[in-house]
């Protein structure tokens, strides 16, 4: 009776309340099942409340019991909760393993259609597409036993699949066909993915009218108080629409919504991942612990049995504590070491290695700030790649990935110490410069144009043309508050690529000038850049 009063606390969403009163069960019942079965309620809340960290601690006594646990059920929950829990902190190789392993141990209908779920997950998210026949099995045993809202899950991995297979029609007829299955779960979570999928594929296909409509519905009914995908995708959506009918206002305010959301969302994710690891260096630390723990016991023993021979004793001793320290020593260092790591991860694009978006604004904000203290002017330079998405569709993704990576050091080749460089979106990249006049500023654009237009030159080249396009501003004409300074610099983008492309273009605050040599007249701000 106190596991299910505990359990009905938490599906009503009263995390704090209900988390104690688990722990202690889990800590106290003498039903070992029982215990069991509330550890792993435990890990779900602490996971559902984000408290990322202490739910892989909890998710880790899961595992450690598991062994020892006959029950069907019970072991069925955990190895669900494993799975998603790994897979929710970019784990996909581990929670595939987990997943794997739920669908080879159970014959529970509900199970094999979570695990089958579960395991297209981890494939989907890690890179590896699976098939449509694997996609359909899932459905189907999702159905075979009436769980509707897993096999919605399932058909929304199928239909991400779709997406990025430029299957998009495909992709809409799945969504739409089965759209009423999704609204009966009565499930917000998965309507908000199934809206926000919707209005994705209805924008690549061109219906603005049902990217709107779609859009809109997924930021309605997405979770309240919480960063999800579908917030962040129905704001970008709507910022892009706006944008495309010249609503500047509108799409002004679309696009810093955006801008929360995302960052939100990108902690959110960022935290998951950083507890898995936290945790992991901890239980790491805790078997370092106790091996030099049973050295000092070790030491112990043979000080007493030793005690005739007291010289002999004595540099046994030492020679021992010796290595103790140099164990302790070493272990801190691989531990401190392993932090930074992890620091510099959370801190880096995973392709380019440079700044990713959330570090980079933290940078320039500093940079930005010791300038205006200074009195030294300074440039932003914002950087998108033409016809980026023809790049892809023609050559592969592994060839966008190319021109990304060389793109970025074409231009870090005349960068100094002291400018910042970061990724700000898929294409898109954003420079400081510190101690830089728009002229000078101008200048190093132009640099770095030449620089990336002559990557499809010579024996190293990529075999293709490749070209950007520049927007630069100063703290001149935008000041020092980092907003403004992209809004300027956007402006500047959007004039270069009205203008044709592989060009760079100055904000000057009361328009744009360029550094064409043919020095056309700027054009207007409002229209789409592509």
């Amino acid at each position: 009776m106190r596991y299910l009063e505990a359990w009905s606390i938490a599906y009503a969403g009263d995390y704090e309340n209900a988390t104690p009163l688990l722990k202690s069960l889990a800590r106290e019942s003498k039903d070992a099942t029982l215990r069991f079965r509330a550890e792993v309620t435990v890990a779900n809340v602490l996971a559902n409340g984000s408290r990322h960290e202490e739910a892989f601690v909890s998710l880790n006594r899961v595992l450690s019991m598991l062994p020892q646990v006959t029950d069907r059920g019970i072991r069925d929950q955990a190895l669900q909760s494993a799975a998603l829990l790994f897979n929710e902190a970019g784990q996909y190789e581990i929670g595939l393993t987990y997943a794997n392993r739920l669908l080879a141990e159970s014959a529970d209908g509900k199970s094999v259609c979570i695990a089958r779920h579960l395991a297209l997950q981890a494939l989907r998210r890690s890179g590896r597409t699976p098939s449509v026949e694997a996609f359909q099995a899932g459905v189907d045993a999702c159905m075979k036993v009436g769980e509707t809202l897993w096999a919605s899950l399932v058909r929304l991995d199928a239909a991400h699949a779709l997406v990025n297979s430029n299957r998009t029609n495909e992709a809409i007829d799945l969504l739409k066909t089965n759209y009423s299955d999704a609204l009966n779960t009565n499930y917000t979570r998965v309507i908000s993915e199934f809206d926000a999928l919707l209005a994705n594929a209805y924008w690549q296909i061109g219906d603005w009218i049902e990217a709107r409509k779609f859009a809109q519905r997924a930021i309605d009914g997405s979770v309240r108080k919480e960063f999800t995908r579908p917030l962040v995708e129905g704001y970008r959506l709507l910022f892009l629409l706006a944008r495309q009918r010249g609503d500047l206002r509108n799409a002004l305010d679309f696009l810093e919504k955006y801008a929360a959301a995302d960052k939100g969302h990108l902690n959110e994710a960022g935290t998951r991942a950083l507890a898995f690891h936290v945790v992991e260096q901890q239980v790491q630390a805790r078997k370092a612990e106790i091996a030099a723990l049973s050295k000092r016991n070790q030491v112990l023993q043979l000080q007493q049995t030793v005690s005739k021979t007291a010289a002999q004793t004595r540099g046994l001793l030492i020679l021992l504590l010796l290595s103790v320290l140099a164990f302790i020593a070493m272990w801190l260092y691989k531990t401190k070491r392993s932090q930074l790591h992890f620091m510099k991860l959370a801190r880096r694009d995973g392709l380019t290695g440079i700044f990713n978006r959330a570090h980079f604004g933290d940078a320039a904000e500093a940079i930005l700030a010791y300038c205006r203290k200074g009195e030294r002017e300074a440039c932003v330079v914002l950087i998108d790649l033409d016809h980026f998405k023809l790049v892809n569709d023609t050559h592969g993704h592994s060839a966008g990935d190319v021109v990304l990576k060389r793109t970025v050091q074409a231009c870090q080749a005349h960068l100094r110490s002291i400018d910042i460089i970061g990724r700000l979106g898929g294409e898109e990249f954003g420079i400081v410069l510190p101690d830089c006049d728009p002229a000078a500023g101008r200048e190093l654009a132009e640099r770095f144009r030449l620089a990336i237009a002559d990557l499809s030159n010579g024996e190293s080249g990529v075999g293709f043309p490749v070209s950007a396009s520049f927007g630069v501003t100063s703290s001149r004409w935008s000041g020092y508050n980092l907003k403004q300074l992209i809004i300027h610099a956007d402006k500047a983008l959007y004039v270069a690529k009205d203008h044709g492309r592989n060009r760079v273009e100055v904000f000057d605050g009361a328009g744009t000038e360029t550094a064409d040599p043919a020095g056309t007249q700027p054009g207007s701000f409002d229209r789409r850049r592509a």
